[in-house]
């Protein structure tokens, strides 16, 4: 979600002011850091970053060079507000992820005022109204469909920096859709904190009785299947809670669905996920699996896990993980756990070492490392559809991409079939990618 922002913070000031994109912050006329709150370490790199920013700022002052406006937007900008410019007065911009689209305004003002601008409201799906038409660059876009979580876990700072969930027009989502398809891009990520939870209005929400029709994300993904062009469907980040039957059936109807699924659980013992406030049992988070896997038994899943939550016994590790092998994760986002401010848990006691947090974290990993590459060895030999997305970055006289299980495949080939669908046969797995050949008549499908 923040790359999808911070893409949509350069097309709205591309489009209001002419502002290009620059790696050297020493030619920027404005500078902004897109923030996450998830995590601590996350949250005081901002201030790291804000600090040599700082320097910058000084030296034009002192040299009479053209001014530099510093601006502080995401999550962290939404949590700490006025706090960021009490800390770091230098600052002159700071915005949440539902005002980015009001960076021109608070640009100007901070010019005309002299003085720093502050703008974390939730008008709730007001910026997506005046943002620009997407600009696509590559074969993958990003489409935002939604906003916010409703959900409160425990942990989770993202209802308080974000807001509650409200979802995008269906419409709205199908043109973005296919102008993107439009400009050549072949695979689209619907993106959401809760992505699973959309109801989009297909009716303006004026005209929509309290009955009102809405389109979940099971019909959205069977519509933009639709469209001229789209030949790979994603979505992230998902809740067990909402997966629902609908969604199952997408996977069983819905080719360009890609065999892969991102669906954080975070623990595998009931007790924890009941102080996390997730809303479901290790055996019902399973059972949405099994049924999944019903329709799609190749399908790869990834989750993320949290480590240490207050109060996790061995006995609550060991369960999450039994959940583990029983379910065979494909890849993880796995963390200890961060105390967040202003969130239910950060008042839980907690009085596990942090070795052993360390411990459980580092068991978790190889385990599910070590099955991902069980995965990686078991394509040797087989067919694999992949996107090609562009020049190798090691090699850049070979091509890669990406397999429908996220896999990065490296393999020789023409740079005409940059943003195309091609068969590549798997030669042999490494630690992070793959390498192939371009398939020929004869080579084994994928299993």
């Amino acid at each position: 979600m923040n790359e999808y922002d911070s893409a949509k913070m350069a097309d709205v000031l591309a489009a209001s002011d002419g502002l290009e994109l620059t790696d050297n912050p020493e030619e920027a006329d404005v500078v902004l850091v897109n923030t996450c709150s998830i995590r601590e370490k996350a949250q005081e790199k901002v201030f790291s970053q804000l600090g040599r920013w700082r320097v910058l700022k000084e030296s034009r002052l002192k040299g009479q060079g053209r001014e530099v406006i510093i601006g502080v937007g995401g999550c962290v900008a939404s949590q700490e507000g006025e706090a960021i410019i009490k800390r770091a007065p230098y600052v002159d911009l700071v915005f949440g992820p539902q005002t980015l689209h009001r960076l021109p305004e608070l640009i100007r003002a901070r010019r005309e005022q002299n003085r720093p601008q502050v703008d974390i409201s939730f008008p709730e799906i007001e910026k997506f109204d005046r943002l620009p038409e997407p600009r696509a660059e590559g074969p993958s876009a990003f489409v935002s469909i939604m906003e916010g979580c409703s959900k409160y876990c425990s942990f989770c700072v993202v209802p308080y920096t974000r807001g509650t969930e409200v979802s995008r027009p269906f419409e709205d989502v199908l043109v973005e859709v296919a102008q993107l398809a439009a400009q050549g891009v072949r695979e689209i990520n619907l993106l959401g904190q809760n992505v699973n939870a959309y109801r989009g209005p297909i009716a303006p929400a004026e005209a929509a009785d309290a009955e009102g029709e809405f389109a979940d994300l099971g019909m959205l993904i069977r519509t933009i299947a639709q469209i001229q062009g789209v030949g790979r469907i994603r979505f992230t980040t998902s809740h067990p809670l909402e997966f629902s039957d609908s969604l199952i059936d997408a996977y069983r109807d819905v080719p360009q669905l890609a065999h892969y699924l991102h669906l954080p659980v975070q623990s595998g013992s009931d007790r924890i996920l009941s102080a996390m406030k997730r809303g479901y049992t290790a055996l019902e988070f399973k059972s949405r699996i099994r049924k999944l896997r019903s329709v799609r038994p190749d399908i790869s899943i990834s989750s993320d896990f949290i480590v240490g939550f207050p109060g996790e016994t061995d006995a609550d590790f060991d369960k999450t993980m039994k959940l583990i092998q029983d379910v065979g994760f494909d890849q993880s986002f796995s963390f200890i756990y961060s105390r967040r401010p202003g969130t239910p848990a950060a008042d839980l006691p907690d009085h596990t070492p942090a070795a052993v947090k360390h411990a459980r974290l580092e068991r978790l990993q190889a385990h599910i490392n070590a099955h991902a590459a069980g995965i990686s060895q078991r394509m040797v030999g087989s067919v694999q559809t992949v996107l090609v997305e562009g020049p190798s970055r090691k090699n850049p006289d070979e091509l890669t991409g990406k397999t429908e299980n996220m896999r990065s495949v490296n393999f020789p080939g023409s740079k005409r079939m940059i943003g195309q669908f091609v068969d590549v046969l798997i030669t042999q797995a490494l630690t992070n990618s793959l390498r192939g050949r371009l398939a020929v008549a004869g080579d084994a499908p994928a299993a």
